[in-house]
């Protein structure tokens, strides 16, 4: 994919906008991981997007960030995505066919895959997110591992995380035919990174995946929140690390949006 100037590197400080909708709740958190990484975020309902009040092309890094949007009342995400693929899909692909990023965590995740921008874009919807195999809310810590080769820019230099999830529909589904499609960027693991089962894959997850990108490592989706994790003090295990003053391993994601958008990777 060719990148423009105009998205990568033409900026000391890259924008990023975070896109809510009614029902959304990570939207500041998600908002201050990007400036601590060093964005410039902008909060914004999706209704002035699509009325076109704001564009894209001002904007380096998208996230659609995580939440119940609308209640989540037609099945979770279904109307933001709808939103998105009938009001902004032809300036969301434009804004990726420049080289900017897009990032959709937990609720975010389900809107990017209900809309069809992954596992391809433009391929409509391939893949789903269903409820949990444990049939209940998870919330909770969990480890994982980053695959090996993938493209994905948010998770350059990483190889194990810990992050927290909260979800009850985070099971991804890949129904026959469309295994080729898949770009698996995070894997559910035990803590000393082997896959296994529930309750380590929180959801029941196809090849434990936490994590899919598309094939250039511009888009990428996953359940567990990052942006629960950006100091050391946000784990539960911090009083004895005693690094309070830290910082959490979610915070690398973001940074490496922020390293790709100012042309630095």
């Amino acid at each position: 994919m060719e990148t423009s100037s105009r998205l990568v590197g033409s900026m000391e400080t890259p924008r990023a906008l975070v896109l809510r909708a009614p029902g959304t709740n990570c939207d500041l958190e998600t908002a201050y991981a990007l400036e601590l990484a060093g964005a410039s975020t902008t909060l914004l309902h999706v209704g002035r997007l699509a009325d076109g009040a704001v564009s894209l092309r001002d904007f380096q890094i998208f996230v659609v960030p995580g939440g119940f949007s609308y209640g989540d009342d037609l099945g979770s995400a279904k109307v933001f995505a709808n939103e998105i693929e009938l009001r902004l899909h032809d300036e969301l692909a434009a804004f990726v066919d420049r080289g900017g990023l897009v990032l959709g965590i937990c609720n975010g995740f389900q809107v990017l895959v209900r809309a069809g921008l992954l596992p391809r874009p433009s391929a409509g919807q391939r893949v789903s997110l269903l409820p949990n195999e444990s049939g209940r809310f998870e919330c909770r810590w969990i480890h994982m591992r980053v695959a090996d080769g993938n493209p994905c820019i948010f998770t350059r230099g990483i190889e194990r995380l810990e992050l927290a999830v909260a979800h009850g529909e985070g099971k991804l589904l890949v129904p026959p035919g469309a295994e080729g499609d898949i770009v698996p960027v995070l894997h559910y693991t035990d803590p000393d990174g082997r896959r296994a089962g529930y309750p380590h894959n929180p959801n029941g997850s196809y090849m434990d995946i936490a994590g899919l990108t598309d094939p250039s490592g511009h888009i990428f989706g996953l359940m567990p929140h990052p942006e629960r994790f950006v100091r050391s003090s946000q784990h539960p295990g911090w009083t004895a690390s005693q690094e309070a003053s830290g910082v959490g391993q979610g915070l690398e994601i973001f940074l490496n949006a922020v390293r790709y958008a100012r042309g630095l990777a």
